[in-house]
């Protein structure tokens, strides 16, 4: 599995890589426009994301302006149903609108609230079809 792990934390940012390393090969950016383009380029090399946890509060752009945008590129290239990447939200957000709008206007799989359970990342991953491991 290819992961891009979309953080601006460095504590967090670690922890994820730590879960997921068993999982698959992990991709870091920094901030939002460092995850659009480590996206667009994986894209464009016909090696695409498998999952993306992404953080809500990044500078550059945001979590949501992420997905919103991947979802747009997704979009315009016809890429549906099972192709597109599956993404994953963390955040300290819990409030109902950000839920709300990840889910609705972004259409992330799943969305955990910091800090991230091991268990619970996993049990998301698993239930997309994504785990590595039975």
């Amino acid at each position: 599995m290819k992961i891009l792990i979309a953080e601006d934390d460095f504590v967090c940012r670690t922890l994820l890589q730590e879960i997921l390393a068993e999982q698959g090969v992990c991709h870091v950016a920094v901030d939002g426009l460092e995850a659009m383009a480590a996206y667009r380029n994986a894209l464009e090399d016909g090696k695409p994301f498998d999952l993306i946890c992404l953080d809500i509060m990044m500078p550059g752009l945001d979590g949501q302006q992420v997905l919103q945008e991947i979802r747009k590129i997704e979009q315009e290239r016809n890429i549906g149903g099972k192709e597109m990447v599956k993404v994953i939200m963390t955040t300290a957000l819990a409030d109902s609108k950000n839920i709300m709008r990840a889910f609705i206007k972004g259409s992330c799989e799943s969305y955990l609230i910091k800090p991230i359970d091991k268990d619970k990342l996993l049990a998301e991953i698993k239930k997309l079809g994504l785990s590595a491991k039975d």
